[in-house]
Formats: structure tokens, C-alpha cells, sequence
């Protein structure tokens, strides 16, 4: 059997760095919205945060009822001598009964208080469920350029294998330019090619470990099941295609309509500043109750005593009493007046708590802004000239190399500089997309209405932006 012509397995090579091949498994994928979905649907977080919920409102309820009334039984004046109840008059067995009243409206302002509380659950979950939407996002997206990297390299990997090859056979036969250092060389982007690959591997495994975290399946019903986590899915892959995430608010974030008290009075929307006006407002009934604490605490009684007759036979008149009883906050400089002074201070703490946030969200979209802004820089870059700048100078090197007018090293460094733009070019995309993800997350908004309270400070939150 004849050998193969050098010049037709340089031709070879040619066809096969032109025709890139592709493999993809396409058993197990889980797109993006998927993930999202899976996530917010079986998070065990947002399933006991409306068991607090519940247990908050309860205790609302059992708040506003007055405490349980107190019971007496007593036998009085019992004469030691002879322990004879029909002796004296003033033996008598007592039956007492007594209610202690809270102070002023405390009870009303306490059940408040807790319906208030309640409404901030829906809230911190809404602020969970958006909060995952980007943790997932950026998992399944770092699982993606992983995959997608791994794809890139192995479809160039059957082309270093048949440069190598052809290095091989221009060395053994002397015929053209080719060196012993070009084989060694062929060799080593080889095996520097496996530990990319091997490496984008690790990436790959790292990151599909860490969105299996929020894919495990919880069923509040079926706890069982729940912890076998043996049950669980381990091994998936991510879709192929590179979804599209666009910017949730679009218009305010243009540089020329930007402005930061409109992008302030925008996040007064989040669920997590509203769960802070809501907090606020759980404050000020601390303070409403600090005050209810100079009103005077009342307790009823009333007794009924019971005598026998005496030793005569004549009968004895039974005995009723009523009263009542209260303490007088007099001395309040030291107890009261520091207890309001504390709780004002506390709801004071919490208006700091909303600026801070504020403020630090206002920073976190300006660097997310900015950051967006270079890598669509760089995406136009790659696009309109890298790309096709480095697969032209790959194709120019080939065809000088295929005439016998090439250097190899040559052909090896313009095949490693395409693949690494066409790899760069993916991770740009990529991290646009987690960019945009996390941006996404400040705009989020509240999925119900919590109530008249939100409502209202929300309201005066814009007349004071307006002022």
C-alpha cells in the first residue's frame, strides 16, 4: 500500500480545521428557566418562612385577648380551738375572682403590631425568590461557558491530533520545512490542550454541584422523600443555546435619563426596602406601646363569702366584696422615660437601615452599569474584528503552510489564537448575561400587596423625593 502524499494530508488538514465537529449530549438538560423555576419552587426557606408567617399571625390573635382571669378558694377565720366553721361569724368560706386589664390600649396596639410583622414575610420571600432567580442564573451560566468550552476545545482537539500527525510525517520523510521542534511543539499544545479540557471539565462538574443545591426536590408534604437524598438528581447537563436575559428596566438605566433620586424612588419598589418599611412601622408601635406603659394597670376582683349558721340555728348572712386595684407610674425618670427614649432610638436605627440600603444598591447598579457598558465594548470587538481577524489569519497560515510557504509554528499559533478569541469571545457573552441577571435583581418588585401600611409609606417616600 502506497503512503499518503504529504500535500494531500496537509489538504486534509485543511478541510478539518475549516469543518470544526461538534458533540453534544442532549440526555438531561435543564435550561435556565427551569432552574429558576426548580429553585423557587423547592426552596425550603420560603416554605418556613410561611410557617413564621403563620405563627406570627396566631400569636396576633392570642395577643389581643385579656389575660385569663384568676380564681380563689379560701376558708377564713377558722377558730383553732374547736376548728368549728358555724362558731364565729367571721368563718367563712370565700370564693374570689379576678381580672387584670392591660394598660390603656396595649392590647389593640400589640395585635397591630403582629399583623404588621406578618405582612413583611411575603415580602422577604419575594426578595428569596429574586435573590435565587440571580444565584441560579449565574451557577447555570458558569455551567454553560464550562460546557460550551469544553465543546470548543474538543472540536478542535481531532484537528492538533492530525497536526501533530502531519508534523510527524513531514519530519520522518524530510520533505518541506518541518523541524523536530515542530513535532515536540505539535505535542505540547496536545497535552496543554488536555489540561484545558480537563480543567473546563472541573469547572463544569464544580458548577453543576453547586446548582444541584437548589434543584433538590422539597415536598413539605412528603418529608421522607425530601431527605433521601439519594433520590435526587446528581448528573444533568445545561442547554446548548445561550439564553436571553434583558434589562428589566431598560429606559432608566440609559445614561442619558439617568438619575439617581429616580432610580432611588424606583427601588422604594423592592421587596427588600419595603420589608424595611414594614419594619419601621413594627418599630413605631414599639413606641406607641412605651407609651401606653405611663397609663395606669387596673385589676377587678370580686369574692363571695359563704357562712354557716350558728350553733342557735339562727342563719348568718353570706358576705360579697368588690374592688379594685391599680399602680400609679409616678416615678417614671428612671423606667418609663428610659424605655421610650430606647424605643424611639431603635425606630430611628431602622430609617438608617433603608438609606444604607439604598445606597448601597444605587452602587451595586452603577458597577453592574458600568460593567455591562465595557463588556458590550468588548462584544463589538470580538464581533466586528477579533473573530474574523484571527480565523482569517488561521486560514492565511494554513494556506502559506499547505504550499510549502509556511511556517508551522505559525499554523499551530494562529489555530491557538482562534480557538482562545472564539473562547474569550463566549465568556464576554457570558458574563454580560450574569451582568445583566444581577441588575435584573434590583428591580424586582413586591408580588402582593402587603397592605395600607406599605401603601402609605411608600406615599410619603414620594413626597419627599417631590419636595
Amino acid at each position: 500500500m502506497k503512503p499518503v502524499p504529504l500535500r494531500f494530508k496537509k489538504l486534509t488538514l485543511g478541510l478539518m480545521l475549516v469543518l470544526p465537529i461538534f458533540s453534544v449530549n442532549a440526555q438531561n438538560v435543564v435550561s435556565l428557566e427551569q432552574a429558576i423555576a426548580l429553585a423557587q419552587q423547592n426552596d425550603p426557606w420560603l416554605h418556613g418562612s410561611q410557617l413564621k408567617q403563620q405563627a406570627v399571625e396566631h400569636r396576633s390573635i392570642a395577643s389581643s385577648s385579656l389575660p385569663d382571669p384568676k380564681v380563689s378558694l379560701s376558708m377564713m377565720n377558722l377558730p383553732v380551738d374547736s376548728w368549728a366553721f358555724d362558731q364565729e361569724g367571721m368563718t367563712q368560706f370565700k370564693v374570689g375572682v379576678s381580672q387584670m386589664l392591660p394598660r390603656g390600649d396595649s392590647l389593640a396596639i400589640k395585635e397591630s403590631q403582629l399583623k404588621t410583622k406578618a405582612s413583611m414575610f411575603p415580602l422577604q420571600r419575594d426578595d428569596r425568590k429574586a435573590k435565587l432567580a440571580t444565584k441560579v442564573s449565574e451557577l447555570w451560566l458558569e455551567a454553560y461557558l464550562a460546557q460550551q468550552t469544553i465543546s470548543l476545545i474538543e472540536s478542535d482537539w481531532t484537528l492538533f491530533e492530525q497536526i501533530a500527525e502531519v508534523a510527524r510525517a513531514s519530519y520522518s520523510s524530510a520533505v518541506g520545512k518541518t523541524r523536530q521542534q515542530d513535532v515536540i511543539r505539535a505535542q505540547l499544545e496536545i497535552v496543554q490542550l488536555a489540561d484545558k479540557l480537563a480543567e473546563q471539565k472541573q469547572k463544569f462538574e464544580s458548577a453543576i454541584a453547586r446548582l444541584n443545591e437548589w434543584l433538590h426536590i422539597f415536598d413539605s408534604n412528603n418529608l421522607a422523600e425530601t431527605f433521601n437524598f439519594d433520590t435526587q438528581p446528581v448528573a444533568f447537563s445545561v442547554s446548548t443555546s445561550l439564553p436571553v436575559i434583558k434589562l428589566d428596566n431598560p429606559a432608566m438605566l440609559k445614561a442619558s435619563q439617568y438619575s439617581r433620586n429616580n432610580l432611588a424612588l424606583e427601588l422604594a419598589n423592592h421587596p427588600a426596602i419595603l420589608a424595611i418599611d414594614v419594619k419601621r412601622k413594627v418599630s413605631d408601635k414599639d413606641v406607641e406601646l412605651a407609651k401606653q406603659q405611663y397609663q395606669p394597670q387596673w385589676s377587678v376582683n370580686a369574692s363571695y363569702g359563704y357562712r354557716d349558721d350558728m350553733p342557735s340555728g339562727d342563719s348568718r348572712a353570706d358576705l360579697f366584696s368588690v374592688g379594685v386595684t391599680f399602680d400609679m407610674p409616678l416615678f417614671t425618670e428612671n423606667r418609663q422615660d428610659k424605655q421610650l427614649a430606647a424605643s424611639i432610638a431603635e425606630s430611628q436605627v431602622i430609617k438608617t437601615e433603608k438609606l444604607l440600603l439604598t445606597k448601597q444598591m444605587i452602587a451595586a447598579i452603577e458597577k453592574e452599569l458600568r460593567q455591562l457598558k465595557r463588556l458590550s465594548q468588548r462584544q463589538s470587538i470580538y464581533k466586528d474584528q477579533l473573530l474574523k481577524q484571527t480565523h482569517e489569519q488561521a486560514e492565511a497560515s494554513l494556506t502559506a503552510y499547505t504550499n510549502d510557504d509556511g511556517d508551522f509554528a505559525e499554523v499551530v499559533r494562529a489555530r491557538i489564537a482562534e480557538l482562545n478569541a472564539r473562547i474569550s469571545a463566549l465568556k464576554i457573552d457570558v458574563d454580560a448575561l450574569k451582568t445583566v441577571a444581577r441588575i435584573n435583581y434590583f428591580f424586582a418588585e413586591a408580588s402582593t400587596k402587603t397592605s395600607a401600611i406599605t401603601e402609605n409609606t411608600q406615599r410619603s417616600t414620594r413626597q419627599a423625593g417631590d419636595n
